[in-house]
């Protein structure tokens, strides 16, 4: 009978912490994820060495990439070329 009654308030208690921490776990990837805009604007307008970006290292890099371009400078050249390489 003891065995029951613990079963009975342990169980809840672990899935009520499961749920806090998946939660807590959907946030931080609902503030790392890629917005949907983005994929689309740099499909539109990608370059080559982007889109050798996008193929040998994922979209997390094709898109570091095209932002860097966006704002210009001498860094997006440069990391640029290593792409190329």
């Amino acid at each position: 009978m003891t065995t029951t009654v613990w079963f009975v308030f342990i169980v809840p208690l672990i899935i009520m912490l499961f749920a806090l921490f998946m939660e807590r776990i959907e946030t931080r990837l609902r503030n790392v994820a890629i917005q949907e805009e983005e994929v689309t604007e740099f499909l539109e307008a990608a370059r080559p060495d982007e889109v050798r970006a996008l193929y040998g290292h994922g979209i997390g890099r094709a898109l570091e990439l095209f932002r860097l371009r966006r704002r210009g400078g001498r860094a997006a050249r440069l990391r640029a070329q290593r792409v190329r390489r």
